[in-house]
């Protein structure tokens, strides 16, 4: 259905700009809805994704053209968002198809497989492997190959039926049907990805202790903009003036995790630090431990 001519979008070369606009624009309704339907998948592949880094793993993101360069932006986000660095981005054509279209390589399923093996991935590792058409074979044959090494496999696609979907131990159907422009994937189908993907790699994080309430706690504060977002997010969590939040964040090497447990806690940095590690970097364990002594 991604490659599907829906004759309601026939005339769009003849309508003003701002009906294009607008039908673009609302078509991405359906992003979200195809997301929504797929949420008792969406939420068995987080369950297992998140097992999977409790034990230390890696994200491995695996994709083609589009599907792919959303992997990598994703996974980019990651480090500074939630400080979290463990993770790997294969793409069809290697690491220059980031910037530049190589839409051969995606047939390259032996490719697929020497880059899972020179990964070396394995069952302490998550792999999201996405495609439009399901059907990509440097895609599915990172799946299969990953699945055999152990790994545990998410494949997000936009049609059902696919052998995507078949080859993953999770397969995530985003049924965004036919595009405005017909075949062009980086659109409906495109969103729903990127929707799909924020949500996978952002609910384990808590798991990980890298959300607290609904903050974000183990962000990096490495200029002076980020600076000011740790301290209101230091404020938020504990009540503290700005003077006290900031304080407690320069003690603690500008960690917003130590200075939270430090100022709730009523600890020391170095003690911050010691209860933080000892309850797996979550800040709320960590003021709990405190309390018990």
């Amino acid at each position: 259905m991604t490659e599907a001519i829906d004759p309601t979008f026939d005339g769009f070369d003849g309508w003003s700009m701002a009906r294009r606009l607008e039908v673009l624009v609302l078509a991405n309704s359906r992003a979200v809805a195809a997301v929504a339907a797929a949420l008792p998948d969406l939420t068995r592949a987080a369950d297992g994704l998140a097992a999977r880094l409790l034990r230390g793993g890696r994200i491995v993101y695996v994709g083609a053209g589009t599907s792919g360069r959303l992997a990598l932006q994703d996974a980019a986000e990651l480090p500074p968002t939630f400080d979290f660095d463990a993770t790997v981005v294969l793409l069809a054509g290697g690491a220059e198809a980031g910037e530049t279209a190589s839409e051969g390589a995606e047939d390259d399923a032996l490719a697929a497989s020497r880059a899972v093996d020179e990964a070396d991935v394995g069952p302490l590792d998550a792999l999201i492997a996405l495609a439009a058409s399901g059907r990509t074979p440097y895609t599915v044959a990172a799946v299969e190959h990953a699945r055999a090494r152990g790994a545990f496999t998410i494949g997000i696609a936009n049609n059902p039926g696919t052998p995507l979907l078949a080859a993953a131990h999770v397969g995530v159907l985003l049924d965004t049907g036919p595009e405005v422009v017909a075949g062009s994937t980086r659109l409906v189908a495109g969103t729903a990805q990127k929707i799909a993907l924020n949500a996978l790699s952002t609910a384990p994080m808590a798991e990980l202790g890298a959300v607290h309430g609904n903050l974000m706690v183990a962000m990096r504060p490495k200029n002076e903009k980020l600076r000011r977002r740790a301290v209101q997010i230091v404020q938020s969590a504990t009540g503290a003036a700005e003077e006290t939040a900031r304080a407690a964040l320069e003690d603690g090497a500008w960690d917003l995790r130590v200075a939270i447990v430090m100022l709730d806690a009523r600890v020391p940095s170095d003690l911050a630090r010691r209860l933080l590690t000892a309850h797996g970097g979550r800040v709320r364990a960590a003021i709990a431990g405190a309390a018990d002594g």
